[in-house]
């Protein structure tokens, strides 16, 4: 999702606002600033309507919020990275780095969240009940009825047993538990889900036609549904295809380290030549720094080319996607969401090579229906080695460190 605003960090988590959650924000504050404050407690300067109309939706956008932090903190206890939590204009998601190993800790990551909420609404309805008894004014109590039903109302309807809500993850990990079969427990979890979508939009639309506009929610809420479950079972599909191939069985570019303070002019004047890798670039302490398209040396001027550095024309690492090397397929397609980047496969801190694009794309449509097919483990070249590029070292007094072995 592009068009994010950054909020900082929480236990390591970046946390981000879409343009998105503007929207949400400025419809509530409208329907309770303008409608239904000034109908439920008539009598009140319009100021005060409008003060409690935004910090209701203020409130309820932490509540999410806590909602997604309570999924990323059990994710990160359980052993799973979490790059950033995201919150837009349904909800919010927690972008995890890879899945949950066990049926166990899926039960936990996806079950975590309605708690959260559940206990966020009992705390607003205990406020409410502290509220009323110290006979404080009439929009706070009612602000914080509000958000106490609003919570239980994102606990219940996450509870639902349609991937992809907390109650699909749910659902998939008592299959999962049952059958021992990951991908399988997905597949019926989305279909539970499309079918939840469906329904929404059918009474969405009756309530559109029979009660007004209020029903255009029901509906969008249910398209997001259909269309998140459509994209969890084309996932589903592609892991009961790609089984337990890792990633860098995909590394089609391989790489090359070179000590990030020499110059360009350097490494040209060598017999360095290039076979095709990317040149990892690598700071004297071992520190990798970032990634050059060796075409991009000869691109430098001649006046330049003593003094500009690898680092200085190196790819940042926030340039690609990175992954571990003997991390699956699945794991990494999970959290793979600009496909102009390439894959940055990591052994430690070394770089294997890259995963470009098009590599990406190819073993897509080769797995699903009509295409050839990928054994796990196996090449994608289909000759049965690694699928590794083993490029020749550079000269030994700039080789960073040993050669990776087949």
């Amino acid at each position: 999702m592009t068009g994010t605003i950054p909020l900082g960090r929480v236990a390591g988590i970046r946390l981000q606002l879409h343009w998105s959650v503007a929207g949400i924000i400025g419809l509530i504050i409208f329907m309770l600033g303008a409608y239904w404050l000034p109908t439920t407690l008539p009598g009140h300067a319009t100021v005060f309507y409008w003060i409690a109309s935004t910090a209701a939706a203020l409130l309820l956008i932490v509540s999410v919020l806590l909602h997604e932090l309570a999924h990323a903190l059990v994710a990160l206890r359980h052993g799973l990275g979490v790059d950033k939590i995201t919150l837009w204009l349904l909800g919010g998601v927690a972008r995890l780095r890879g899945e949950a190993a066990t049926p166990r800790a899926e039960l936990f990551i996806a079950g975590v969240g309605p708690l959260v909420s559940g206990v966020v609404a009992g705390v607003f309805v205990l406020a409410t009940w502290v509220l009323a008894t110290l006979q404080a004014g009439q929009l706070a109590i009612i602000v914080a009825a509000y958000l106490g039903v609003l919570n239980l109302a994102v606990m219940v309807f996450n509870l639902l047993p349609a991937a992809p809500l907390d109650g699909g993850r749910i659902l998939r990990a008592v299959i999962w538990s049952r059958t021992g079969q990951r991908f399988k427990a997905a597949l019926w979890a989305t279909r539970t889900g499309a079918g939840l979508g469906f329904l929404l939009i059918a009474g969405g639309f009756v309530s559109v036609v029979t009660r007004g506009l209020e029903g255009i929610w029901a509906m969008l809420v249910g398209l997001f549904v259909v269309q998140a479950a459509a994209a969890e079972r084309q996932q589903a599909r592609l892991g009961m295809a790609l089984g337990d191939t890792r990633i860098d069985d995909l590394v089609t570019v391989g790489s090359t380290p070179l000590w990030s303070d020499l110059s360009v002019g350097q490494v040209l004047e060598s017999q360095f030549g290039n076979d095709g890798s990317v040149l990892a670039v690598v700071d004297r302490d071992g520190t990798l720094r970032g990634m050059l398209d060796p075409r991009r040396l000869h691109g430098t001027a001649g006046y330049e080319r003593d003094r500009r550095t690898l680092r200085e024309l190196a790819d940042p690492l926030s340039e690609f996607t990175t992954a571990a090397a003997r991390e699956t397929v699945t794991s990494v397609l999970a959290r793979y969401d600009d496909p102009r980047r390439s894959i940055l496969v990591l052994d430690e801190g070394r770089a294997v090579g890259l995963v470009p694009p098009s590599e990406i794309q190819r073993v897509v449509s080769e797995l699903m229906p009509g295409g050839s097919g990928l054994r796990p483990g196996a090449s994608p070249g289909g000759d049965g080695g690694s699928g590794h590029a083993d490029p020749s070292p550079p000269p030994d007094w700039w080789y960073p460190g040993q050669r990776r072995e087949r």
